[in-house]
C-alpha cells in the first residue's frame, strides 16, 4: 500500500504551477516552430515569432509566459489501494500547493480567481481556489495533472446539444469564426463529444492535456471515428485562414483533440473549448517515495526563432508628442514601435471610470490624446519594473470605447485581438484607431517597459490604472480610423487564398 504524504504532495502541487508558469510542453512548442516555418503571412509569422521568443525568455528568466497565470485546474487519478498521511483534505491540500506557488517570492504569479462571481467579486489574492477533478481508479499510486487556464482562452469555451442527424465537423466550423482570435491562436482545440452537457465539457478540458501528436496521426492513419475527427477538423480549421492572433494565415490549430463517451439515444453533446498560445499543464506520478521530480527542458530544444524589432519595415511612434492627424494616418497591417508614456486599464477600471463620469467626478488621470493599453500585469520581482504585461482580450472593453473616445479624450487603445462593430464604429466615428499587441508574448513586452508606476485606483490590484513608459514595443495597426479591421479582412483573405472552404461557407 502505498502511503502519499502531505507535504509531498502540497510541495509537488506547487512546484508544479511553478514550473508550468515559465516551461511551455516542449511538444507544442516543437509544434509552433514548424508552423512558423510553414507559415505564409508576414504578420502571422511576426506573431509565431514573438511568441517563441517570449516562451525561451520565459524558460531563461524563470517568469511567467502570460500575464494571465490561469485559474489552477487539476485532475487527479486516485489509486484505490493509496494510504493518505496528511491532517488536511484532498481539496485543502490542493488549495496549499496552488497558493504557495502563486505566492512564491521569486516568481509571484497574478492573481485571477475572484470569490462571489455575480456580485462583489473580490479577489481571493492568492488564486485559490482550484478547480479539482476526482477520478477514482485501480492500483496504488496517484496521477496528477496540474494546467493553469487563462480567462481569454476560457471565455471561448463552447458548448451545445446537437441533434444525433447534426454534423459535429459542421458545427464546429460555423462556431470558430466566431470566438474571435481572444483565445490567441495559434493553439489546440479540445472538442468533447456524448456523454450527458458537462460530461462533454469536462472532455473537452481533459483531451487538452494530452502531447500534440497530430503528425504521428497523420503518418499512421486513424483507428477510431474520434481520431477521424481529428484529421479532418485540423485540415478544416486551418482553412479557415484564421491564423496566427486572428491575422489570417495558414496554422489556426497545432492539433485537436477529440474525447468521445456514450450517450442518451436522443442527444449529440458538444463541447469545444481551445488552448491558447500560453499552453501550460504537467503530468506526474507520486508512488510515495517524495515529492514529484519535474524535468527541466533543455534551452537547446526551442526553436531556433528570435523575434527582433524590424526598423525597416516598422515605424517608430513617440506617444509623447502623439496627435489624433498622426493615429489617422496609420493604415491597416502597419507595425509601429511605441515609445513614451502609456495608461493602462481593463475591465473594473472602465467600469469605474464610467460610474465617476456619470455621477460628474473628476478622474484621477488626464487620457487627453493619450493612448490606453488593456493589461493586467503581474508583480515585479527582483530588480523589474514590472512583471509580465501582455494584452487582455479587448472586446471586453468595447462597451466603453464610446464613452472613452468621446468623454475623456483618449486617441487610441491597445489591446489583444479583434474589436466588435459597436467598437468599431466609435474608431471610425472619432478618426481613433486600435493596435494590437501578441497575446501570448507577455515576457517579451515586460522587457519594452521602462518604468511603471500606479497613477489611479490603486485599490484594484493588478486592474489599477499604471502609467508605462515603453520602448519599441511592438504593436499592429488592427482598426484604422476609417474601421477597416485585419481581424475581417486577414482571414477572409487567407481563407481564399489556402481555397479549401469558400468565403461564403462560415
Amino acid at each position: 500500500m502505498t502511503t502519499i504524504r502531505q507535504e509531498d504532495f502540497v510541495q509537488s502541487i506547487a512546484d508544479a504551477f511553478q514550473y508550468i508558469s515559465y516551461y511551455h510542453p516542449l511538444d507544442y512548442i516543437t509544434a509552433l516552430g514548424q508552423a512558423y516555418e510553414r507559415e505564409e503571412n508576414p504578420a502571422a509569422k511576426d506573431a509565431i515569432a514573438q511568441i517563441l521568443t517570449n516562451s525561451r525568455m520565459s524558460a531563461e528568466g524563470k517568469r511567467p509566459i502570460c500575464q494571465d497565470t490561469g485559474i489552477a485546474t487539476v485532475f487527479l487519478k486516485v489509486g484505490m489501494h493509496v494510504r493518505w498521511e496528511a491532517g488536511k483534505s484532498v481539496t485543502d491540500m490542493v488549495n496549499e500547493g496552488v497558493k504557495r506557488a502563486y505566492e512564491h517570492p521569486d516568481n509571484k504569479l497574478r492573481a485571477s480567481v475572484l470569490a462571489d462571481p455575480a456580485g462583489k467579486r473580490i479577489n481571493t489574492k492568492d488564486n485559490t481556489p482550484a478547480v479539482i477533478h476526482y477520478e477514482i481508479v485501480a492500483g496504488d499510486h496517484l496521477e496528477v495533472i496540474c494546467a493553469a487556464k487563462g480567462g481569454g482562452s476560457e471565455a471561448k469555451s463552447k458548448m451545445a446539444m446537437l441533434n444525433p442527424s447534426d454534423s459535429v465537423v459542421d458545427w464546429i466550423l460555423k462556431t470558430i469564426p466566431t470566438m474571435g482570435a481572444g483565445w490567441c491562436p495559434p493553439g489546440i482545440l479540445g472538442v468533447g463529444i456524448g456523454g450527458t452537457p458537462e460530461k462533454a465539457m469536462l472532455m473537452a478540458k481533459e483531451s487538452l492535456m494530452a502531447p500534440v501528436d497530430i503528425h504521428d496521426l497523420i503518418a499512421r492513419g486513424p483507428s477510431n471515428r474520434a481520431e477521424e475527427l481529428r484529421l479532418e477538423l485540423y485540415e478544416k480549421v486551418n482553412a479557415l485562414g484564421i491564423g496566427a492572433q486572428g491575422l489570417g494565415g495558414l496554422t489556426t490549430v497545432v492539433d485537436v483533440k477529440v474525447l468521445d463517451y456514450p450517450t442518451h439515444a436522443a442527444n449529440l453533446p458538444v463541447a469545444m473549448i481551445p488552448n491558447c498560445a500560453a499552453t501550460r499543464h504537467v503530468h506526474f506520478h507520486l508512488d510515495g517515495s517524495g515529492p514529484a521530480v519535474l524535468p527541466t527542458p533543455k534551452l537547446e530544444d526551442w526553436p531556433k526563432v528570435t523575434w527582433k524589432a524590424n526598423l525597416e519595415t516598422s515605424k517608430r511612434v513617440n506617444l509623447d508628442t502623439l496627435t489624433k492627424e498622426e493615429v489617422a494616418s496609420w493604415k491597416p497591417g502597419q507595425t509601429l514601435l511605441l515609445n513614451g508614456k502609456m495608461l493602462t486599464g481593463r475591465d473594473a477600471a472602465h467600469k469605474r471610470i464610467a460610474d465617476m463620469l456619470a455621477k460628474g467626478e473628476k478622474l484621477p488621470v488626464d487620457f487627453r490624446n493619450r493612448a490606453i493599453y488593456y493589461v493586467g500585469p503581474v508583480d515585479p520581482v527582483r530588480d523589474e519594473v514590472v512583471g509580465p504585461a501582455g494584452p487582455t482580450t479587448a472586446t471586453r472593453m468595447d462597451k466603453f470605447t464610446e464613452m472613452m473616445l468621446a468623454q475623456t479624450g483618449l486617441i487610441t487603445m491597445i489591446g489583444k485581438s479583434e474589436r466588435g462593430p459597436t467598437a468599431i464604429e466609435s474608431i471610425k466615428k472619432h478618426k481613433s484607431a486600435y493596435l494590437m499587441a501578441v497575446g501570448g508574448a507577455a515576457y517579451l513586452v515586460a522587457k519594452a517597459i521602462r518604468s511603471a508606476k500606479v497613477v489611479g485606483f490603486e485599490d484594484l490590484g493588478m486592474e489599477a490604472i499604471y502609467e508605462f513608459e515603453v520602448q519599441d514595443m511592438p504593436v499592429t495597426v488592427a482598426v484604422d480610423s476609417t474601421g477597416e479591421s485585419v481581424h475581417e479582412t486577414g482571414p477572409k483573405t487567407w481563407r481564399a487564398k489556402i481555397g479549401k472552404i469558400p468565403v461564403t461557407v462560415v
